[in-house]
């Protein structure tokens, strides 16, 4: 039995979208990731109104954020990736399903319904 015969005369559709999203997530992926950091780097730079204490509680506040920020670009990037490769996946080659014989596929049982 061969396990991944494919089905015959089936034409495989073209990648789209799927592929050149795909392509993006790695530059995405950094970018969410080095875009809270640098803007996090810069908040040290720009806040000065205030005491040491209103200063600290802002930044780790702000810090909190882009944390926050970079996590949920993570998971969106995730999210994506597995829908394109989901899609890929079923835009690539049919296979034909195993047979299964039934004895009485000529002349069901009568269920009683």
């Amino acid at each position: 039995m061969n396990w991944l015969a494919k089905l015959p005369g089936y034409q495989r559709t073209p990648y789209g979208f799927e592929w050149r999203l795909l392509r993006m997530m790695p530059n995405v992926l950094l970018a969410g990731t080095v875009l809270p950091v640098l803007m996090a780097m810069l908040a040290r730079l720009l806040v000065t109104e205030g005491s040491m204490a209103e200063i600290e509680r802002h930044l780790q506040t702000f810090d909190f954020i882009m944390i926050g920020l970079a996590i949920f670009i993570w998971t969106a990037v995730l999210t994506i990736a597995i829908g394109c490769v989901i899609v890929w996946l079923m835009k690539g080659p049919a296979y034909v399903a195993d047979a299964y014989h039934v004895s009485h596929s000529d002349k069901p049982r009568d269920t009683g319904g």
